[in-house]
């Protein structure tokens, strides 16, 4: 009779052990993101050069870029769709948000990613003018796919105009605000200044704690490039850096790894 309970005890820990391993393992999502004010691909040595830009890009494969101060059609960038072509160039797909009207075409912010992009919004900011690009992306993660809000934006130079940006862009993320968010671009603004510290308010700074200085490009002082995050459960931060790369644009790029951590099923 021992030996019959013994043996049932044993299949029944088998099944039990099956069971668990059976169960799907849920880990997360890690993302590349780099945020890059290109100067309309004119580099240091005055080249317009976007297949320069497109080779610091792939340099680092990043899963979405957020692209600052891209000209789409305008007379000094040849008539060039420049997210259109970073796009093809680095095989990645994109989006164009036009900030304002500009010789003879538009200039504005661009987003270009791995992932599906289901939908987009282009927020009009104060200042020069400026815009925020908030676009939704589905990742991909086994038979789950899962959505996250991405904003590329370039804020204005001026203090009063900066700061009312801000209200602008938390207004238009409202209707989402239950998806993870990550906030990429130039934000002309130094750590610790006004913006920043309102910004800190809700978001969280991937680059906090970390001396990722990114202008003037050939010897950067400051850092006014950034990427920020929300809300700080569903994401980890893994690194940041800043590339070293002084020559392609008058900006250098600002990577951050992130991981989307599981939300509640």
């Amino acid at each position: 009779m021992n030996i019959v309970f013994n043996v049932l005890a044993v299949l029944l820990t088998l099944c039990c052990v099956g069971c668990v391993c059976s169960q799907p393992v849920v880990v997360p999502r890690r993302l590349v993101v780099l945020s890059y004010n290109i100067h309309h691909g004119a580099g240091m040595d005055q080249r317009l050069d976007l297949a320069r830009i497109a080779e610091v890009i792939k340099s680092v494969s990043p899963d979405i870029v957020s692209l600052q101060e891209v000209d789409r059609a305008t007379a000094r960038s040849e008539g060039v769709d420049q997210a259109a072509e970073l796009a093809r160039l680095t095989g990645m797909t994109f989006r164009f948000g036009a900030s304002m009207p500009f010789a003879g075409g538009e200039y504005g912010n661009a987003v270009l990613t791995r992932h599906a992009i289901t939908d987009f919004e282009v927020v009009s900011l104060p200042g020069e003018p400026r815009s925020a690009l908030c676009v939704t992306l589905e990742l991909q993660n086994g038979e789950s796919p899962e959505r996250i809000r991405f904003i590329a934006t370039h804020l204005d130079t001026g203090k009063e105009p900066r700061l009312a940006s801000i209200p602008l862009i938390e207004s238009a993320l409202k209707e989402k605000e239950d998806l993870p968010t990550v906030l990429a671009g130039d934000l002309n603004a130094v750590p610790g200044g006004p913006a920043m510290s309102v910004l800190a308010e809700t978001w969280q700074n991937a680059t906090v704690g970390d001396e990722l200085l990114t202008v003037p490009v050939v010897t950067p002082s400051i850092q006014i490039d950034y990427v920020l995050y929300r809300p700080s459960e569903r994401w980890r931060r893994v690194n940041a850096r800043v590339l070293d790369e002084a020559m392609a644009s008058d900006h250098r790029p600002i990577l951050a790894i992130l991981e989307l951590m599981p939300g509640q099923r």
